[in-house]
Order: C-alpha cells, then sequence, then structure tokens
C-alpha cells in the first residue's frame, strides 16, 4: 500500500509539473539558468576571462543527475561537457583575445529536458603589435624577397597587409597568427618595408597598430632596352620607318630573355635579343607612340620613343546640299580634305571615292557627286587617297525630308459659343518642325511652330456666332516654299448655351381635374442635345430627368389627384454646362366632373324626395279641410256702401270673421267649381264673367289657449271676390256655402267674433 502511495504521488507530481521529471527513481526539475562573464563584459587583451553557467535543479532523490552543458559563442557551439556535479560550470578564456569577443549562451541538458540561458556580450580590446621578418635586406631587379608578419598571441581569422613606402603591395587571410609573402621589386634602390593585421569578428573587424619598418636595397641588374627608329626627324606621312629593338648587357643570366616591340595596343613584332619591324608612318593624335619591352622572369624593362609625324592631308569630310534636302528632290555629297601637306602633295593628286552600305558608288579628283534624295534614309561615306594612303570620313546619314500634307483642321474639345474655343491644325505627314497658320476668312488668325513629335497646333479663338466656326482653315509648311498647302474650312458643331427656358402646362390650369392626364413641357432655346429636369417647388429630388434631342420635351403624370396640385418648374443643361431655370406654374387639380355630376344628382334626388314628401303631406291635410269647412256672406244682396260679413265655419266653430264695406258695386263670393264636362254654354257664359280675386285672409291665432291647441304657422283661407261688371249688385245667392277653401297647416285656434267690433275695411293683407 506505502509502494502504491508514493507511486501515485510521483506520477500526481509530474503530472502538475510539466518541467519535472522522473529520473531512475526520483522526479527534478531545472528551476533556473544564468550566464555571466567574469570578471566583466569589457576587458582588455591578455585579461583572464570565466564563462560562468549557473543552473538550479530541484531533485527528489539523492543520486547526482548526469548533466550536460553547451557553451555557445555567436551561435555556435564552441565547448561541451557531461558532469554529474551541481557545481556551477567554468568555461575558462586564460589570456583573452580580441577573437574571443562575441555573444555567449550556456544549455543545460538533463535527460529529456533542457534550458537555455540569456546571451552575454563579451567585448576584449587591444590587439599585439605585428613584427616583420625579411629573409634578405639587398636584392637585385626581379630577385624574390621572402616577408613574414607575425600577431603574436592573435587567434581567429585575420588579414595581413604587407606595405612598400606606404603602398599596400600585397595581403593574405589566413587562420593563425602569421602569414609570409613574396615580395619583388620592379625599381631599384631603397624600399621601406612593414606590415599590418586586420581580426575579422562577424560583423565587426578590428585593425592593428603598424609593424616595425624593415629596409631593402634594390640593385639594377646590368641590362639596357635599346629602341631604336629611322628616320627620326620630319616624318611624314607615308614615309616608310624602319625599328630596332635590342638589348645590352655585360652579364650572364641563367634566365631566357624575351622582346615585345608595340605601336599602342598593337604588337609588331616580338623576339630574343633583337626585334626589327618597318612600317609605313602614320599620323595620329600625339604622335607614333612605339614601346621595346623586355621580360626576365619577374624582371621588366622597357624603352619608349613618341615620334611626331606630319599628316600629308587631313581625313575628308563629307556634308550635304541643302542641308534639308526633301524626297526625290536633287542634291549634292561633297567629300573634301580640309588640308595637305604642300610641300609634298598636290590637290590633284588626291582622289576621292563615294561608298554606300561598303559599295563603291563614284570616284573624282572634285570629290562632289550629285544625285536625287532617296525616299528614305542612308548612309554615305567617302575616302581620299594619295600615295598610298587612304582615310576615311564619318558616316552621313542623309534623312531626306517629307513635305508637309494638307492640314487637317478640327475642334479640340467642345465648341461652345460665347467661350474660348480650341482649334486644333495636324498633318498626317511632313518632318518636323512644321509651322502652322490659322485663317479666319482671307486674312491670318494666329501662326505657331511644331518642332516635337507630341507638340501638337493649337489655337485659341473666340465666336460670337455659330456660322463663324465655318471661316476658319489652316496652311502648314515644312519646306523653302512661300506657301504650304491649305487644309479644308473647318466644320463643327457649335453648342449655344441654354436660355428662355419656360414650363407649360396641358391641359389648360382651368381644366385640370382629378383623374385626368397632366403633361408639363419644358422649352428652351440653344443647342440639344439638352437634359431636362422637373421639379416641385419644396422638394430637392427631381420628379424626372431625361436627355433629350429636341429643345423642348414633356413629361406626363399619366393619372393625377388632388395631391399633385402645386408649383412646378424645371432645369435645363447641355454641353455648354449653364443651367437655366423656368418660370414657376402653380397647378391646382379641381375635383372630377362624375364626382361633380354625382353630388349635383344626390342632391337633386334628395330634394325630389322632400318635395314629393311635403307635397303629400300638404295634399292630404288639405283635403281634410276642405271638407269640413264652410263659408258664408251676410247679407246675400249687398248693395253700395253696405258692410258685408264673411264668416268661415269649421265644425260649427268660427274659424275666421271679418266686415267689409262693398263700395260702388256689389261683390260676389264664389266657391271656384270645376267645369262639368259637356256643359259647353256655361262654360260660355263662365268666360264672359267678370275676373275673379282670390283674397288671402289671415286669422290671429287665438291667445287663450284653453280652447283651442296652439298651432304653428299662419293659416290662409282664399276667397273669391267677384266684381259686377256695371256696379249693380249680383243675383247670385251670397248664402250659398262656398266650395273652396284652401287651409295652411294645421287648424288654427278660432277667436269668438264680435260685429260690435267691426267696422267698415278692406280684408287683410297677407301676413307670413
Amino acid at each position: 500500500m506505502g509502494l502504491l502511495l508514493l507511486l501515485t504521488s510521483t506520477l500526481l507530481s509530474s503530472y502538475f509539473h510539466p518541467g519535472s521529471v522522473v529520473n531512475a527513481q526520483h522526479t527534478f526539475t531545472i528551476r533556473d539558468i544564468s550566464l555571466s562573464i567574469e570578471p566583466s563584459t569589457d576587458v582588455t587583451r591578455g585579461t583572464n576571462v570565466t564563462v560562468r553557467c549557473k543552473v538550479t535543479v530541484s531533485s527528489s532523490g539523492q543520486e547526482a543527475l548526469s548533466r550536460e552543458y553547451t557553451i555557445f559563442k555567436d551561435g555556435s557551439i564552441v565547448y561541451t561537457k557531461t558532469t554529474s556535479s551541481s557545481e556551477d560550470f567554468l568555461y575558462p578564456l586564460p589570456e583573452a583575445r580580441v577573437s574571443n569577443s562575441g555573444k555567449y549562451k550556456c544549455k543545460i541538458k538533463i535527460g529529456d529536458r533542457q534550458s537555455t540561458s540569456e546571451a552575454k556580450k563579451l567585448t576584449v580590446r587591444g590587439l599585439s603589435k605585428p613584427v616583420l621578418h625579411l629573409n634578405k635586406g639587398v636584392v637585385t631587379e626581379g630577385e624574390e624577397l621572402t616577408a613574414t608578419c607575425m600577431a603574436p598571441g592573435e587567434t581567429g581569422s585575420i588579414f595581413f597587409y604587407f606595405y612598400d613606402n606606404s603602398k599596400e603591395i600585397q595581403e593574405k587571410l589566413v587562420n593563425s597568427n602569421q602569414a609570409v609573402a613574396e615580395l619583388r621589386f620592379r625599381s631599384t634602390g631603397i624600399h621601406k618595408i612593414h606590415c599590418a593585421y586586420t581580426v575579422l569578428l562577424t560583423p565587426d573587424s578590428f585593425k592593428s597598430e603598424e609593424s616595425n619598418s624593415v629596409t631593402v636595397s634594390v640593385k639594377e641588374l646590368d641590362i639596357t632596352v635599346v629602341l631604336e627608329i629611322s628616320p627620326q626627324y620630319s616624318i611624314f606621312e607615308g614615309d616608310r620607318l624602319n625599328i630596332f629593338c635590342s638589348i645590352q648587357t655585360s652579364q650572364r643570366s641563367t634566365e631566357k630573355m624575351f622582346l615585345y616591340l608595340s605601336e599602342g595596343t598593337s604588337l609588331l613584332s616580338s623576339g630574343a635579343k633583337k626585334v626589327n619591324h618597318s612600317m609605313v608612318a602614320l599620323a595620329k593624335t600625339g604622335g607614333l607612340m612605339l614601346e621595346c619591352r623586355m621580360e626576365m622572369g619577374h624582371l621588366v624593362k622597357t624603352a619608349n620613343k613618341t615620334l611626331p609625324v606630319t599628316e600629308l592631308f587631313s581625313a575628308p569630310t563629307l556634308t550635304v546640299s541643302p542641308a534639308e534636302v526633301f524626297q526625290r528632290e536633287p542634291m549634292t555629297l561633297t567629300c573634301k580634305s580640309e588640308s595637305f601637306a604642300s610641300e609634298r602633295l598636290q590637290s590633284r593628286d588626291l582622289t576621292y571615292t563615294l561608298y554606300s552600305l561598303g559599295n563603291p558608288l563614284k570616284s573624282g579628283n572634285s570629290g562632289i557627286f550629285s544625285g536625287k534624295a532617296l525616299q528614305h534614309e542612308f548612309n554615305y561615306t567617302c575616302t581620299a587617297r594619295a600615295k598610298g594612303i587612304e582615310k576615311h570620313s564619318q558616316t552621313l546619314t542623309v534623312r531626306p525630308r517629307v513635305f508637309v500634307s494638307a492640314p487637317k483642321i478640327s475642334v479640340s474639345g467642345k465648341a461652345i459659343l460665347g467661350q474660348p474655343i480650341q482649334i486644333l491644325c495636324e498633318s498626317d505627314t511632313g518632318s518636323l518642325p512644321i509651322n502652322y497658320t490659322l485663317w479666319k476668312g482671307y486674312g491670318i488668325e494666329d501662326m505657331t511652330t511644331v518642332h516635337m513629335p507630341f507638340q501638337k497646333a493649337l489655337f485659341t479663338v473666340s465666336i460670337s456666332k455659330p456660322e463663324e466656326i465655318k471661316l476658319y482653315m489652316c496652311e502648314a509648311n515644312n519646306g523653302r516654299r512661300e506657301e504650304g498647302p491649305f487644309g479644308a474650312r473647318l466644320t463643327a458643331n457649335v453648342t449655344v448655351p441654354l436660355s428662355h427656358a419656360m414650363l407649360s402646362v396641358l391641359p389648360a390650369l382651368h381644366d385640370i381635374s382629378e383623374e385626368g392626364h397632366l403633361n408639363l413641357i419644358c422649352s428652351v432655346e440653344g443647342t440639344p442635345p439638352v437634359t431636362f429636369k422637373w421639379y416641385r417647388v419644396g422638394e430637392s429630388q427631381p420628379l424626372n430627368a431625361t436627355t433629350s434631342d429636341q429643345v423642348h420635351k414633356d413629361y406626363e403624370f399619366p393619372v393625377i389627384t388632388k395631391a399633385h396640385s402645386g408649383k412646378y418648374y424645371c432645369e435645363a443643361f447641355n454641353h455648354a454646362k449653364n443651367i437655366v431655370r423656368s418660370n414657376e406654374v402653380t397647378v391646382e387639380v379641381r375635383m372630377a366632373m362624375w364626382k361633380k355630376a354625382l353630388i349635383g344628382g344626390i342632391c337633386l334626388l334628395i330634394v325630389t324626395v322632400l318635395v314629393l314628401v311635403f307635397g303629400l303631406y300638404f295634399r292630404s291635410k288639405r283635403g281634410k279641410r276642405e271638407a269640413a269647412a264652410e263659408l258664408s256672406v251676410k247679407p246675400s244682396s249687398p248693395k253700395s256702401d253696405d258692410s258685408l260679413t264673411v264668416n268661415l265655419t269649421h265644425d260649427t266653430e268660427v274659424y275666421y270673421a271679418a266686415t267689409v264695406r262693398v263700395d260702388r258695386a256689389a261683390v260676389s263670393v264664389w266657391s271656384e267649381r270645376k267645369p262639368e264636362a259637356g256643359n259647353d254654354e256655361e262654360s260660355s257664359m263662365v268666360s264672359n264673367e267678370p275676373d275673379v280675386e282670390y283674397t288671402e285672409v289671415v286669422h290671429p291665432r287665438s291667445a287663450d289657449p284653453a280652447r283651442v291647441p296652439l298651432r304653428k304657422g299662419t293659416d290662409t283661407v282664399y276667397s273669391e271676390l267677384q266684381n259686377s261688371p256695371h256696379g249693380a249688385a249680383d243675383h247670385h245667392d251670397y248664402q250659398g256655402s262656398v266650395e273652396y277653401a284652401e287651409l295652411n297647416g294645421e287648424q288654427p285656434e278660432i277667436s269668438q267674433h264680435h260685429p260690435q267690433d267691426s267696422s267698415y275695411q278692406d280684408l287683410p293683407e297677407p301676413v307670413d
């Protein structure tokens, strides 16, 4: 049980501590690792330096752990050691040198666990002074000398440099602290030799001071190089020169000597001990430079001479006339030597030859060649010959000019009335430069010259009327002619800025009604295409926008409602970019006709129904009162100035009473009867009777509410009164009942009549 608990504890410890490891029979963990440099990270040369690696390890067992230490310098392994000691690991650097400078790190590995410290940089300052040794102090020309340069105590990659009188003569790269160089001297006399070195430490380098100086004496060998030339003076081109190159020496040498004769970079001849060469002298800039060179092992001796050679004739120059020749036009090529040595040569002794593509074309003493220019560029050369001397001219390229073609004229951009217009003149073919002239009518407007291919002949003009644009044309000239070809006159569309914008509507404003259509017509003056926009006052966004090739355009509301009432206007613009705004039009949408008719019909129907209802109502009331009312008149036969009493009774009650005076003639009261059918005679008699008057008698309502209920309105009684035509009393029976009476409204209250209160008076006027 105890063993099981120990094993469980160990496993749990390993699980909860990832840096810990079970090694053999116990657990450990690498807690910390650090590196330090002693005594300092910045020391001078020769200091004993120790790189210390300190590691802290926690272990559960008593046995020593196997530890593998690795020391890195600048990322490279410099030392590795395995030990079981728990002491700090030391990496000594006795008498540190500059080569020991760098970044150091320490790594420890225990089992399958490892850890690395942070890097520390060590800087060692100071280099040892180099020491120079020579195997000889005296040498002869070409003799080899051995020099040894040492850097005491230094290590690493070292560059060694060897100097002769402060001039570097050799360098060597070695991985040791000394270098050996083989030195040879080309000049005689005293030479002072010293050396120095540089230690390379990427990315730095450290240079030492200079070594001791050693003197070397170089003696000259008894060897002389001789260069002889014949003739030596007054040498002209074409003269024959004899050249001798040789060696003079009094000593014997086991080494082989060799001679080289050169003229500039051209090797003329070579051989041992003596060289001869013959050549024709040629004039060159700086004279004729000859060299005789002797080589014996590493020994080199030379002899040099420069001879002035007088030019017999100058190199010819090839020219063309005229300088600017056009295609297929006559031209003259002239080949001429500007100078010649008159004491040796006459002008007639020179012969000139014209070449093209290496082939001779013509020859002659004058050097003048005539012909016609080709249609394309061509290269020509010429040569001048005399006394075996031949000289070539430089290559002349003849580029025939192309006559300018008739220019084309166009407008660059847009031609807008009232704004500057740019006119472009351009020819399809023609050699530059080209002079362009802009004409307006028969007068010159402006001129310009095009020198480069990317240039354009642009003219800026202004016009006041669109038809003025047709007056312009171009002239182009690139030759010697006084006048060049003319192009056609300018044909271009001139954009007239918009003006006089107006908004109108269809139908007329007073005819705009609901469910009809509405057209907003915008018209302007100017050049199409025109972009139209319609707006409603108070709204920033247009109702519609469209571009038209006409100067008027409409926008239609297919079906309008009352909501379309408001103020409208339009805007328009064309390529001139000027925006014009129209007048504002107030649109009032009226009610639709069918709605008006419907409302009128409904009102008429209501009135008709009301009329019918009230008519039927009054007719029923009237019928009832006609059946119950009775009218009586007393006396029955009134005379002039008699009083007449009229009583209207209803259901035995007096409904109305009145007293009137009869003037001049008797008055009869008639009831209006409908004529009976077939009684023509009676009808005839009636027609001869006096006219009938209808008098409206108003009976006031009773103030006594106890007898008869209060009635509304005024009751009217119509009585028929007939006057006698002759003033005599009518013999009709006035006591007869009146059959015609009309009662308006409900039956009024009837008051008691008192005859004594009545007086003679007319019938009262109707009261509303």
